[in-house]
């Protein structure tokens, strides 16, 4: 099942990525990379409850060790763990475990700043589908919370 989701999904979307932005007080990635699968656009006006959207597939992996950054997300994010182990701790730098097999949904907004973690001994990949307003970056960089 969950190749023939990534597979659709992978398939559906084609094109190019786009980077996030950062900021002064960000705390950037260590040890991540992550590569464009596809890319594709929701127009304006395509149906009543679609403002426009862009819709991105990555696959992300971090190195054991590695981290995302603190950072948060101006649309929804949706993801799988391929494998290893995502520490994804929240504003309140609690947050759950993840293991090979499992999904991950991310709410936009800057109230839901967090970061992801590989604290495991082998890399950790994801497959990641974003869905930002049109124009938006997939990730905004931001500070630690106090918590950290």
């Amino acid at each position: 099942m969950r190749h023939f989701v990534r597979a659709a999904v992978a398939g559906t979307l084609v094109g190019a990525g786009v980077l996030g932005a950062g900021g002064a007080t960000a705390t950037p990635g260590v040890d991540i990379t992550a590569v464009t699968l596809g890319r594709t656009q929701i127009p304006a006006g395509l149906s009543p409850f679609v403002a426009g959207t862009d819709l991105v597939v990555r696959e992300i992996t971090i190195a054991p060790g590695g981290s995302t950054g603190w950072h948060y997300h101006d649309g929804p994010v949706f993801g799988f763990v391929r494998s290893g182990t995502l520490t994804h701790p929240g504003p309140d730098c609690v947050g759950p475990v993840l293991h090979a097999g499992e999904f991950i949904y991310e709410p936009a907004g800057t109230w839901n700043v967090h970061i992801g973690r590989n604290l495991g001994a082998e890399p950790l990949i994801l497959d990641v589908v974003y869905a930002p307003p049109l124009g938006f970056p997939l990730f905004q960089d931001a500070p630690a919370p106090e918590c950290d």
